[in-house]
């Protein structure tokens, strides 16, 4: 059985995609290869500049994301 990873989505992210999250099998990808899996196969856009979270920790390129993982992209944050 294929474990999906739940990607929460917010701002423009959210807006992009119609929903608040997704799921995808993204266990075994880097955070490098789920970035561009993402650019790739969804109607996201470009996530330069997006910080990806692994259960809640932001996520260097190189972490693993296993089975159970729960990912947040999270754009930057404007303020005054």
């Amino acid at each position: 059985m294929i474990c999906l990873n739940k990607v929460m989505l917010f701002a423009h992210l959210k807006e992009n995609a119609g929903k608040s999250f997704m799921e995808i099998n993204a266990a075994g990808k880097t955070v490098k290869e789920l970035r561009a899996y993402l650019e790739k196969e969804t109607s996201l856009g470009s996530l330069a500049g997006i910080m990806i979270a692994v259960n809640e920790e932001f996520a260097k390129d190189e972490r693993v994301i296993g089975e159970k993982d729960e990912i947040a992209l999270i754009p930057p944050v404007s303020g005054g």
